[in-house]
């Protein structure tokens, strides 16, 4: 699909990674640097295109009932705002944070983003590489942390009524993201493919035996020195990694064949005699069920004769009076006819100044 005129010299040598319809001829398009909003012309303003830059230290967003609102906010340089119809929400958040988190280092040269989730304060931004999380009311900010998939061992969910959990085990420790029901497929899927991808095998039952293979040999090797001082916990006040034993049970039978017998024969018992007054109370039901039918069918018999001369005095019109209703003329029907094609002519107008008038609103509720 060809570009805008205005758009095209808007992109220079860039080419947009990402275009979102936002109604009517209005569109987003994202560069791996900047995002362009492109207002087409309309009845209260020209065609126009609006800049935002990836270089953003903070990106919110907030709803009302027909409007999203992103705010990117620089720094000193002050914040800036675009609105977009509220359900091209997702559309949009997905490429525009994308941008920010590759402007920002966050992720590296040919790192793909699949899929960004947000779940009320909890962003969840799935990689080629890593998971990105954010807790806050803004979507992204610096309050945020990262998994790289280098250094998980293993991946499994907790299904819940109403949310399910992803236990993600990263260096022995575990982090726990819960995630709506109707939502936990979808964040399933696109984490644990794109988990297996980064290990090259097909289930994660291959990448737990890999895990584990990478594990032993690690604990093999005593004489490397793999003390690590950087941005993690004290190593001489680190807790061990916890390790998970599933210990099997065989559970013994509780029932006693012969203490059985006799709870079986009384059962019988009681389940006969529950069975002749069941009869005797279905007896009595059904004869009074063939009186109330009795009643009815006499009931609606009369019915049905008042109902048919009523609709036979509807029809008429004129009762017994001994008038017969008069019948339509060709020149009436004409007139009929003429009319119905005008009513059908104005209804067409008045449709299309509905949508000049919905379109100035529109645009007035844009700000342009």
């Amino acid at each position: 699909m060809s570009l805008p005129e205005l758009v095209r010299g808007e992109l220079g040598d860039e080419d947009p990674v990402a275009r979102v319809h936002l109604g009517g001829d209005d569109e987003l398009f994202v560069t791996p640097t900047r995002t362009l909003i492109y207002r087409a012309e309309g009845l209260l303003s020209d065609e126009s295109t609006d800049e935002f830059p990836h270089d953003a230290e903070r990106v919110a967003v907030s709803e009302s009932r027909r409007k999203a609102k992103f705010t990117l906010e620089y720094g000193l340089d002050g914040e800036r705002t675009f609105s977009v119809p509220r359900g091209s929400l997702d559309e949009v958040l997905h490429p525009v944070l994308a941008g920010v988190l590759s402007a920002s280092g966050i992720t590296d040269p040919g790192e793909t983003v699949e899929r960004t989730f947000r779940f009320s304060e909890l962003t969840l931004v799935v990689t080629s590489a890593r998971l990105v999380k954010h807790i806050g009311a803004a979507v992204w900010d610096d309050d945020y942390e990262e998994f790289h998939y280098d250094d998980v061992t293993d991946l499994t969910f907790e299904e819940g009524s109403v949310a399910t959990t992803l236990v993600l085990t990263v260096d022995g420790r575990q982090e726990r993201f819960k995630a709506p029901s109707d939502s936990a497929r979808a964040i399933k899927e696109r984490l644990t493919n794109a988990l297996l991808a980064h290990y090259d095998v097909d289930s994660l039952e291959e990448f737990r035996a890999l895990a584990a293979a990478a594990d032993g040999e690690d604990d093999a090797d005593e004489s490397v020195d793999r003390t690590d001082f950087g941005g993690g916990p004290d190593p001489l006040s680190a807790e061990p990694a916890e390790v998970d034993t599933d210990a099997g049970t065989r559970e013994e039978p509780l029932a006693d064949e012969e203490a059985a017998e006799p709870r079986a024969d009384a059962a019988a018992g009681a389940s006969e005699q529950s069975g002749t007054a069941g009869t005797a109370g279905t007896a009595a039901a059904t004869g009074m069920h063939r009186d109330a039918d009795a009643v009815d069918a006499a009931d609606q018999e009369t019915v049905d004769a008042d109902a048919a001369g009523a609709e036979a005095a509807e029809r008429d019109g004129f009762g017994d009076s001994g008038f017969e209703p008069a019948e339509p003329t060709d020149d009436v029907a004409e007139e009929v006819a003429a009319l119905r094609e005008l009513v059908e002519r104005q209804g067409e107008q008045i449709e299309r100044q509905t949508e000049l008038v919905e379109q100035l609103i529109e645009e007035l509720r844009r700000g342009r």
